[in-house]
């Protein structure tokens, strides 16, 4: 990550609004690979931003080597269940601490899936809020949908439902990350199941790679009639953010020089107000997606990209936006 670091380090922005309370509700952390660890997260909330508390979202880090295979994600669980225990110390000392887990669990177990969702409830407590089987799929190219499976319309299948059905009694939320060209899948789903809350995560993955490379004007009048159709469900709620990511086709992680906050505005502007405009500010919440996103932008130019777009909406709005419907909705 400092080669990142440094690399972020070419663009200097003032924060804007400092005092103002965030909740970033969309984090990952992981040691494999290039690490990105508690110590690595609060480099990056300490960029000026006043981050309060956050949110982590499973991404298959630390998953247990033995035992039964329906149980190993639950590693993940115990692992930032003991990063969240060393960020609430931090919390004296001025850092953000963790305050929700969205875990994994493999809705394809159908009913079996309540005793993944029971295990990873006992092993990190409370901070368990939610689960993500991440759906999404394209038959190219196939890094998009790694954590599928590469099973087309997964959530339309009688299994994933029957698995997903366990989750509103067990007061789980389920974190939805889909493809744009599935968004019609997630609102049967929602609809099919108006009790379990569901979080649209990043816009519903809008491509700009493969063959959508170059075409994201060409994609957004479908992707906008789609998302005003999802938000007329009312147990869904939108995740802002996550529009940085290389799938998504704006080629900022191969610029000499990254992107400024004008610049992200600029190009993703269009993309929040609608979801905005959509769903309401009561039930949207910007998020960092980091450090996924950190390979196209720094956490402090995002924040105060964030805050750029929001600069027409009332101090109330904007309360929902930062930190109230995160709160909400994860029970925070």
């Amino acid at each position: 990550m400092k080669q990142l670091d440094t690399w972020h380090s070419q663009v200097n922005e003032e924060v804007i609004e400092p005092d103002r309370a965030i909740i970033d509700p969309h984090h990952h952390l992981w040691r494999v690979g290039t690490p990105y660890e508690l110590d690595d997260l609060w480099a990056d909330t300490a960029s000026g931003h006043n981050i309060i508390g956050t949110v982590f979202v499973e991404c298959g880090a630390e998953y247990r080597s033995d035992g039964l295979e329906l149980l190993r994600p639950v590693g993940e669980t115990e692992y930032v269940r003991l990063q969240a225990e060393l960020s609430h110390q931090g919390q004296a000392i001025g850092k953000p601490p963790i305050l929700g887990i969205v875990s994994h669990a493999d809705l394809m177990l159908g009913d079996a899936v309540s005793e993944v969702l029971h295990e990873h409830k006992k092993v990190g407590g409370d901070l368990v809020r939610g689960i993500r089987h991440a759906t999404a799929f394209y038959p190219d190219p196939p890094a998009v949908d790694r954590y599928s499976g590469r099973i087309s319309e997964l959530m339309m299948q009688n299994k994933f439902r029957e698995g997903f059905s366990q989750l509103a009694s067990a007061g789980l939320s389920f974190d939805a990350w889909l493809l744009h060209t599935q968004i019609r899948e997630l609102i049967d789903l929602a609809n099919a199941f108006p009790d379990t809350t569901i979080i649209f995560d990043h816009f519903g993955g809008p491509l700009g790679i493969g063959p959508y490379s170059g075409k994201q004007m060409h994609i957004f009048p479908q992707w906008k009639e789609d998302v005003r159709e999802l938000s007329k469900c009312p147990n869904v709620f939108a995740k802002l953010g996550g529009l940085a990511m290389v799938i998504n086709g704006w080629r900022w992680d191969e610029r000499d020089i990254p992107p400024s906050s004008d610049e992200i505005v600029e190009k993703h502007r269009g993309y929040y107000l609608h979801s905005i405009d959509c769903f309401g500010p009561n039930r949207c919440m910007f998020e960092s997606n980091f450090p996924v996103d950190k390979l196209s932008v720094s956490y402090l130019v995002l924040w105060n990209a964030f805050k750029k777009i929001a600069s027409g909406f009332t101090e109330v709005e904007k309360e929902a936006l930062f930190s109230g419907t995160a709160a909400k909705v994860y029970k925070l």
